[in-house]
Formats: structure tokens, sequence, C-alpha cells
């Protein structure tokens, strides 16, 4: 990580010319789901339109059969979204019961599932400009279901242009819009101490509440192609950032 950061720093100085878009270290930063949060949880943001947290979450790097003692000291509660640590992949797998926590492959992260009606706000950020999308998501896990159901479920991609839940007839309360001063506020500090420009965030809203929300992925220039009026709002932040150069 160094080696990069002291090799772009070369290449700036000795192409003055050329306009980094986001630094290399900035970028792995997001790359890695053990740190790409932190700086979420240490903003603790909560003001008048909402609450925005990140869900209970733990790294487990090696030793599958530590991982049901992991997790309740951690205090978790079943069900657990595992993912795996370097977020270069978007599939994740649920686990139902303690047991099965042991099929997992480590490294990965485990976060606490929080019921969220099935759908998730994909949040992009260009820059200053900020666009939401609504997708499907996992559906609600009741505590029925959870006595019911045993094993792990893999879901190799659950967000996905398919998926768009823009013009689905849903529950008011599921399909609200995140409150846009909200967004706003933590894009813009995200953008800054995260040090990049080009980035989306997914965000659930905990079922049952208005202003209860978790951000629980942060994806580096993730697909614009998905993302509407991405030709115009794009070419404005390159032409931008070319002026104030």
């Amino acid at each position: 990580m160094e080696y990069l950061a002291d090799l772009q720093q070369d290449y700036r100085q000795a192409h003055p010319e050329v306009t980094v878009l986001d630094p290399p270290d900035a970028i792995q930063h997001v790359h890695n789901r053990q740190s790409m949060l932190q700086d979420v949880t240490d903003l603790n943001l909560s003001d008048p339109y909402g609450t925005v947290d990140v869900p209970k979450q733990l790294v487990i790097k090696k030793d599958p059969s530590s991982i049901p003692d992991a997790v309740n000291k951690a205090g978790l509660r079943l069900p657990i979204v595992a993912k795996p640590l370097v977020a270069k992949s978007h599939e994740l797998s649920l686990a139902y019961d303690e047991s099965s926590l042991q099929k997992l492959v480590p490294p990965l992260v485990l976060q606490e599932f929080i019921n969220h009606g099935g759908v998730l706000f994909k949040v992009y950020v260009v820059g200053e400009a900020i666009k939401v999308v609504r997708r499907f998501s996992l559906p609600d896990v009741s505590k029925r279901e959870l006595s019911k159901n045993f094993g792990v479920y893999h879901f190799p991609r659950v967000s996905c242009a398919a998926a768009s839940a823009d013009e689905a007839d849903l529950d008011p309360g599921v399909a609200e819009l995140p409150p846009g001063p909200l967004l706003e506020r933590l894009a813009g500090e995200l953008r800054r101490r995260l040090g990049l420009h080009l980035f989306n965030l997914d965000i659930i809203r905990e079922h049952g509440t208005q202003d209860s929300y978790y951000v629980i992925d942060i994806n580096y220039f993730p697909g614009y192609g998905k993302m509407p009026e991405y030709e115009h709002i794009f070419t404005d932040f390159l032409l931008d950032l070319v002026r104030r150069k």
C-alpha cells in the first residue's frame, strides 16, 4: 500500500497535467469490508431527519470452528449475513442457525441481519451529485421463520438492475426514499472522510421505523449505467474537475 501511494505521488509530480480522480490508497480502504464502514460508525450521524448507523458486525479471518463462539461473544443475533472480507464480490450468505456458522469460509465479515422490508436504497455519489434508486433485497425474516429454517443460504448477487423496485407497488413505509437532507449530509461527510468522489452506499431502513437507517456496504466506482441521468451527471463532474484544476 505504501508502495502504491509513493508511486502515485511520484507520478503526480512527474505529470502535473494529469487529473487524478481518486487516490489508490483511499480506494483500497473501501475494498476491505473491515474498514469500509468504520467512517460511518465514527460519523455517528443523528439529526432531525434520522439516524445512520452500521449493523453490528464481526470480522473472521480464519478457523470457521470458532465462529459460533465469536458470534455469541460479540452479541450478534441470528440470522447472520456473511460477506467476503475483500469487497470484490457481491455474493453473500445468510446463516439461520448457530451450528451452520461453522460451514462459512473465512476470511469474511459477519453482519447482524436487520429486517428492512425487502428493499434497499442505492445512493450513488458523483462528486457533489447524489442519486437514489430502490432495489429489491433479502426479504424480512420473522421469528417463526427463524425457528423453522436451518442451514446457510447463498445469494450470488442480491441487488442488480433487473431487481429494480422503483416501479413496484410497495408499502409507502417501505418504499419512501430516505430524506434528501440526511443523504446530503451523509454523502458529504463520507466524501470528505473517505477522500473519494465516486462511490455508492447501500442503505436500508429498519422495518417498522421511519428514521432508522443502516449503511450495509460501500462500493467504489459502481455501475453508474444503472443510475438515472448518469451521462449528464458524470460529464458535468469531469468538466467541473478540469475547471477547478
